[in-house]
């Protein structure tokens, strides 16, 4: 069976009853809300709510009404359709995903099927290049090497073959895991394990189980919703309550209630602010910052603690050697191609010694076809540390290549974390001694541990203490410079034991691995990115502590930090101190020190109070030596001292850490799929310094939804006040709440947007990280400002347009107080204004509209002066340019141009289109109590002007008087007051 089954594969039927039982062959993703839930909660969550409520008001409304043929029904209807439109555009997501693909052999036939579709039992083909599409057990392979790195954190590709080499899983070369690569060679496996059985998978799902916390701008908005939804709700039961004790039919009550809530809720304001981060967030992706979760932007400007990777985020991942120390000696390593300033003796044996190990105990090597290239520019196939020993081999030593085929590689142990060394054997191209070569190259103490000799001068010398002590001077000299120091050794097997034809096996390790020759020291630096130290500045004057996590030695760490500044020129760590005052560490108080670097195995015994300790007493903390676990730690405790955290990770054990912190960030170069997906942004460049311009978007969008939302509610006061005054003084209603709306969705939309254009004003990086329990979205200030200080100036403006309107059509203020319900009687047909004239219902109606129509333009050129009041917090404006804010302006003013000359007609609408019309008037002549009758009444759209000429001059609106349509010599009739005879009359569009 076995035999058929890897060679015609698994039977499609098969298949497909192990597909049903263990589901398909992906992560299960962290638990999430299925798209149609996050829909409706959308639909009902939030200003939705309120908005459904009031569109199913509106639409009872309406059906009532309309039973009682109430000529006003229709707009209820119009009200509700329009506010069930805003909540269903609102909630609207577009989703696309992708998915990978797998060869297989299923039915003796290759498939190339998608990989969530492979089952347990079916038999893959994987090839250099390819990602290990599930945990497979290898059948056969042909020099085929994986890269474990994003799963184990080991740099060293690792070979994979049918042998089965060890108990643990991790170990055993047999099992290739899900997500690692394939870098070079073929092989066939069956798949063992899919999904989240998976090795990864299992990790994976550590991640998903760490709590997925709203992000800071969430609950801002949220909190923000709560208090308009309190308010609207609040006012709008109130008023209710008071329309019905004012003898108010419970129908006119609702509609009250349903225009309160529409004035309140700022129906516009989410679109706007999802909107404005997405423009952010395109922007950002400019900058190589890219952004997964929207409302990680704004979190990322909040940041208070950044938790950061040294290698190839604060440094280039571009390492170079530096130094060697052999013969007792440090040396400067020269690798420019012409080698003028070598500063070591290269005819000493020690140096021919090291050379040798150098090249040999080395897995990286050039791709081919780049002769001509330099040197230093070659690409190679290999990890970091090693291509830069085998640069400056070639550089020093010439064609490494012909060194490594005329030492001739027998067998060999790859770097594990475990052993922390790399061991290989080789022939050598002495002719005249047939003896095996033994080279190893490691961690400097692990290397030193498994001496017993150490080559002084070409010659072995017993290591004894002094040497030791030697050894560790320069090996902390080495490491204070920011250097990552590898130790170097060999040893010459005996011929008689070891004859040309000896078996050598590494899993039973049968060759001497100990009381090897020392030979020396190689460090290599990995430079810090040239923008970095100007990053750490901007995070120190911007409040943000910046914490380096890092699997480095702690002197080397040290010597980093310092390097980018994450530790000052002038702060002491504890042993700084103890070392200055020469007394033991113990003695030493540690809150004198500024600055801390915590060893791993420190923190492995540390309890939760001890790490507070650390993180609250000491502003530049390095962290060293540690585990991807121990990061999850990390951010805990920061977490723990209310400070938002942002993190950094690139492997698989990093995604619990990117998971827990406020906002993960994954690198884009080096990261893991695992980790990509755990994080809320990725750095396509891997740069520390591209987190601090997010940082800086993060705080520009947060200041832009300030000032969008100050803009918004600014006009909210303007839009509640017609009525509150609408049932306590019984006025015609001033503006409608469909006006309302055109004011919400179409008027305000993209001035809104245009405030999330405004650039960073000079300060927004020397002010402290928001606290996010005290520095509010919406707060005492911004609520004063927009409803009191700003928002009563709209209301006064916007009334005293509509007192306007209506007095030049004849009805004083004091002539609307109270006539409410005559007003809108459809039933009274000869109602009379100020000055005696009789008005019809339709009449009244059209101009109820066009006192809309005033308001309604009152509030939009109101709001133009807001949106340029709101622009910039400090700058001034003509210091601080933002093209697309006059885009809004022209919008603004358009939109209101059209609404009320281009669809002024349109009933639904509820707008007045506005004509001027001029009448000439003769004076009738008359005497009144025995003089003449000087006073005559020129009327400008309805204004009656005293004069003392014998002309009367009448501006008036369209349709509403007879005289506005009137030949001329007719006579118009109005009171006793108000008699003359129509000399001419002409229209005219404002």
């Amino acid at each position: 069976f076995f035999f058929l089954l890897i060679t015609k594969g698994l039977p499609s039927s098969r298949a497909a009853e192990v597909l049903a039982r263990d589901g398909p062959n992906a992560l299960t993703p962290p638990k999430s809300t299925p798209e149609i839930i996050k829909f409706l909660k959308q639909m009902v969550g939030g200003f939705s709510i309120l908005l459904w409520i009031g569109a199913i008001l509106c639409w009872i409304a309406f059906g009532i009404q309309y039973l009682h043929h109430d000529a006003g029904a229709f707009n209820n209807l119009y009200l509700g359709v329009v506010l069930a439109l805003v909540v269903v555009l609102t909630g609207c997501l577009l989703i696309i995903k992708k998915l990978k693909r797998a060869l297989v052999l299923r039915d003796a036939e290759k498939k190339d099927i998608s990989a969530e579709e492979l089952v347990v039992g079916d038999i893959v083909e994987i090839k250099g290049g390819d990602r290990i599409p599930a945990d497979i057990r290898i059948i056969t392979s042909q020099g085929c090497k994986v890269d474990n790195s994003s799963l184990t954190g080991e740099s060293e590709p690792q070979s994979r073959s049918c042998e089965y080499t060890h108990e643990n899983p991790l170990e055993t070369k047999n099992i290739a895991f899900y997500s690692t690569t394939c870098l070079e060679g073929t092989a066939t496996g069956m798949v063992i394990n899919t999904g989240d059985n998976t090795i990864i998978g299992r990790i994976a799902s550590l991640a998903s189980g760490v709590g997925n916390e709203k992000t800071p701008i969430a609950i801002e908005i949220e909190h923000f919703v709560h208090i308009v939804a309190a308010v609207a709700i609040s006012i709008g039961v109130v008023f209710f309550i008071i329309s019905v004790s004012m003898k108010y039919t419970v129908m006119k009550a609702i509609i009250f209630l349903i225009g309160i809530i529409v004035a309140n809720v700022p129906e516009g304001l989410l679109a706007t602010v999802t909107v404005a981060l997405s423009l952010t967030a395109k922007r950002m992706a400019k900058k190589n910052c890219l952004v997964k979760n929207l409302e990680a932007v704004e979190t990322l400007g909040s940041t208070s603690v950044i938790c950061s990777d040294k290698t190839g985020t604060l440094t280039q991942n571009r390492m170079t050697v530096a130094h060697l120390w052999f013969d007792n000696e440090i040396f400067s390593a020269d690798t420019s191609e012409n080698q003028t300033t070598q500063t070591f003796d290269q005819t000493s044996g020690t140096w021919t010694a090291l050379s040798r190990i150098v090249a040999l105990c080395n897995r990286a090597e050039f791709r081919p076809g780049q002769d001509s290239e330099p040197i230093m520019k070659r690409i190679v196939v290999g990890d970091a540390s090693e291509t830069a020993l085998l640069k400056f081999s070639e550089v020093v030593m010439g064609n490494i290549m012909d060194i490594r085929k005329r030492n001739r590689k027998v067998t060999e142990i790859p770097f594990n974390s475990t052993n922390k060394f790399q061991l290989s054997i080789h022939e050598t191209e002495d002719p005249n001694d047939k003896r095996f070569l033994l080279v190893m190259k490691g961690a400097p103490e692990r290397i030193l541990e498994k001496c017993s000799t150490i080559m002084i001068n070409g010659k072995e010398e017993p290591l004894d203490a002094e040497r030791k002590e030697a050894f560790q001077t320069a090996y902390m000299a080495l490491g204070g410079m920011g250097e990552r120091v590898l130790g170097f050794c060999h040893l010459y097997l005996p011929e008689e034991e070891f004859p040309d034809t000896y078996p050598f096996d590494t899993d039973s390790m049968n060759f001497p691995t100990s009381n090897l020759c020392f030979v020396g020291l190689l460090s290599m630096i990995d430079p810090p990115r040239s923008t970095v130290p100007d990053a750490v500045i901007k995070c120190r004057s911007a409040g943000i502590k910046v914490i380096m996590v890092t699997g480095d030695h702690p002197i080397t760490a040290k010597a980093i930090a310092k390097s980018v500044g994450i530790i000052s020129a002038n702060s002491e760590t504890v042993e700084d101190i103890a070392q200055r005052l020469k007394i033991p560490v113990e003695q030493v108080n540690r809150s004198d020190a500024r600055a801390a670097v915590v060893n791993g195995m420190e923190l492995k015994d540390m309890t939760s109070e001890q790490l507070d300790d650390i993180l609250r007493n000491h502003s530049e903390i390095v962290f060293a030596r540690t585990s991807p676990q121990q990061k999850l730690i990390i951010v805990e405790g920061c977490q723990r001292q209310d400070a938002v955290v942002a993190v950094t990770g690139d492997g698989v054990n990093d995604s619990p850490a990117l998971k827990k912190a406020d906002i993960g960030i994954a690198m884009g170069i080096a990261g893991s799929d695992a980790a990509k997906n755990a994080a809320d942004m990725v750095l396509l460049d891997d740069n520390f310094a591209s987190i601090v311009t997010g940082v800086e978007e993060g705080r520009l969008i947060f200041d832009n939804l300030k000032k969008t939302i100050a803009y918004t509610l600014t006009k909210n006061i303007a839009e509640l006040c017609p009525f509150l005054i609408y049932i306590m003084a019984s006025i015609p209603l001033p503006i409608g709440t469909i006006t309302i709306l055109f004011i919400d969705l179409g008027t305000d939309i993209i001035p809104s947007v245009s405030l999330a254009y405004e650039k960073a004003e000079s300060d927004i990086m020397k002010r402290k990280p928001r606290h996010k329990k005290k520095d509010r979205l919406v707060n005492q200030e911004l609520v004063t400002y927009s409803y009191l200080q700003i928002g009563l100036l709209q209301t006064i403006g916007a009334f005293l347009t509509y007192f306007t309107v209506y007095a030049q059509q004849g009805w004083l203020p004091h002539t609307l107080l109270h006539i409410r319900t005559s007003w809108e009687d459809p039933f009274i047909n000869d109602l009379e204004d100020s000055y005696g004239q009789e008005w019809t219902f339709d009449q009244r109606q059209i101009l109820e509209y066009h006192g809309y129509t005033a308001f309604f333009v009152s509030i939009t050129i109101e709001q133009v002066a807001d949106l340029i009041i709101r622009k910039t917090r400090r700058n001034s404006i003509f210091q601080q340019g933002n093209k697309v804010i006059w885009v809004g302006i022209f919008s603004q003013i358009g939109i209101a141009a059209i609404l009320c000359y281009g669809l002024g007609s349109v009933y639904a609408l509820n707008f007045g289109c506005v004509c001027v019309c001029v009448c000439v008037y003769e004076r009738e002549g008359g005497r009144e109590g025995g003089g003449e009758r000087e006073r005559e009444r020129e009327i400008s759209w309805g204004c009656i002007i005293r004069t003392r000429t014998p002309t009367l001059l009448c501006s008036c609106s369209n349709n509403i008087f007879a005289l506005s349509t009137a030949q001329l010599g007719s006579h118009w009739q109005g009171g006793s007051e108000r008699r003359g005879t129509l000399l001419h009359s002409s229209f005219a569009s404002p």
